[in-house]
């Protein structure tokens, strides 16, 4: 069962050939059984999700179901959940229980789906290993000496260990392509303003995007279906009408056009990856798709005005959490001011520490125009290359990062080499578009492998077809570490 589809587990849900409880009670066993080994939950409440199922099970029996009613999902512990400990992976938020649920969470309650539990995650989404948690580290499930990617690390081991179908998972500069490509399972993160941002704990607000990670493309346009939409509680919410993500993905790939960008193949990108990327783009080419060359002139570009930018929105966002109006206060203290530094330094781990000092300097006075201006001009740059480079193809594909996972605590003293491992999708975050990762192999170790495939905006639904279509005819998605 823990092998199923969403889909296959939704019409056995239907079928009434297994209940909601039996199906979550799998799940929480094995959570049981392997999470003290993965930590990829934060949070684990086996009462709620037992009667979230029973209340499912009374649906299913009313005749008033629908395709995720009964369907265990985890979420990213970003994600703000009515009654539940919600912490961004953060010290500072180590108390604090929601008394509200995000957008997102309200369409999956909506929807009829069962709450697993709560995520681990590098604190507030800042990261690429997946090590820079207050919960502590997260493990890949393929080997246990090497990071699963940040910052939704606990999302895709969940995934990638079967200790839930299906999850949720943001992406700022790739936290759901990254670690989807470390841990072998598909990731889509949706075009900017897609999926409503209300009640996702802000990193970086131009940047932050909810998405989905599960085994496959068809499952990740099911959760699509459920999470993007129209909300005017985000004032940067797509106002533009649902769409069935499932619609295309029968669709064959005849006389699709790929490019593939010089700039993603030369130095830098190790054999092992670049091998499995070619591999799986002549799988494409026999399923009918033609390849072009691009370029992308500026993507060596995009890591210095990706962290002049995100870390100027995170001291921004960051200075609500005070001890004061949000976050945990210190118990000693002299007066106000010593209050606030004692809480914030307690409270927040190095790497967040790290962006908040960045983010203030290029914000400050003298410094403004000549970072924070030119990073935001650069941004427009970069977002045209795109434009350009797809007026010569439908999608652009190329590898998710340089390496294959890493292991821990390898990178851990030299931030700026943890941040070079995000060189490839940094970029479409700054551009606002979509991209997903799919699971096209493995490399070094045996550690998996994955295909980046971006689209124009709102091309979605395209790019799940071509996902669908290549694990049709492949069956990377379908393997699972031995546990």
């Amino acid at each position: 069962m823990i092998e199923s589809s969403l889909k296959q587990l939704s019409t056995a849900l239907q079928a009434k050939q297994l209940s909601s409880v039996e199906l979550t009670r799998l799940y929480l066993d094995r959570i049981s059984s392997l999470n003290p080994t993965l930590n990829a939950f934060i949070t684990v409440d086996p009462d709620k999700s037992l009667a979230m199922a029973a209340a499912a099970d009374a649906r299913i029996a009313a005749g008033q179901a629908g395709p995720l009613t009964g369907v265990p999902i985890a979420h990213k512990d970003i994600f703000c959940t009515e009654g539940w400990l919600t912490s961004a992976g953060s010290k500072i938020l180590s108390n604090f229980v929601s008394p509200y649920n995000a957008h997102v969470i309200e369409q999956f309650n909506a929807a009829g789906s069962v709450i697993l539990g709560k995520l681990n995650m590098d604190e507030f989404a800042m990261g690429s290993s997946n090590e820079n948690s207050y919960y502590g580290p997260v493990k890949n499930p393929w080997d246990l000496q090497a990071v699963p990617g940040g910052s939704s690390g606990g999302s895709a081991a969940a995934v990638a260990a079967r200790l839930a179908p299906a999850v949720t998972a943001t992406d700022t500069g790739g936290s759901i392509r990254q670690p989807a490509g470390f841990c072998g399972v598909t990731g889509i993160k949706p075009t900017y303003g897609n999926v409503s941002r209300y009640g996702m704990i802000a990193f970086a607000s131009s940047l932050d995007q909810g998405g989905p990670i599960a085994k496959t493309a068809e499952d990740c346009a099911l959760l699509l279906n459920v999470m993007a939409g129209f909300d005017a509680r985000d004032a940067t919410s797509l106002d533009r009408p649902k769409e069935d993500y499932t619609r295309d993905l029968a669709q064959p790939l005849t006389g699709l056009r790929i490019g593939l960008p010089k700039e993603y193949f030369g130095d830098g990108l190790s054999n092992d990856v670049a091998a499995a990327i070619d591999t799986a783009i002549g799988e494409f080419k026999k399923l009918g798709a033609e390849v072009v060359e691009v370029s992308l002139p500026r993507s060596r570009l995009a890591i210095a005005a990706y962290y002049v930018i995100a870390p100027a929105e995170a001291s921004s966002n960051l200075s609500r959490f005070d001890g004061v109006r949000y976050g945990r206060r210190a118990a000693e203290y002299t007066d106000l001011n010593d209050m606030y530094k004692k809480s914030r330094a307690e409270g927040f781990g190095t790497e967040v520490k790290r962006r908040i000092l960045t983010g203030t300097y290029v914000l400050s006075h003298g410094y403004y125009d000549a970072y924070y201006i030119k990073a935001q001009q650069l941004r427009r740059l970069i977002a045209n290359d795109f434009q350009d480079a797809l007026k010569q193809c439908d999608v652009i594909m190329g590898p998710v990062a340089p390496t294959v996972a890493w292991n821990l605590g390898e990178k851990a003293d030299d931030p700026v080499a943890m941040y070079l491992a995000d060189i490839y999708t940094l970029a479409i975050n700054l551009a606002g578009l979509p991209g997903m990762s799919i699971p096209v192999g493995f490399g070094a170790k045996h550690r998996p492998v994955g295909l980046q495939i971006i689209g124009n905006y709102f091309a979605e639904a395209k790019m799940l077809n071509i996902a669908h279509q290549y694990q049709q005819a492949t069956d990377w998605h379908l393997q699972a570490p031995a546990l």
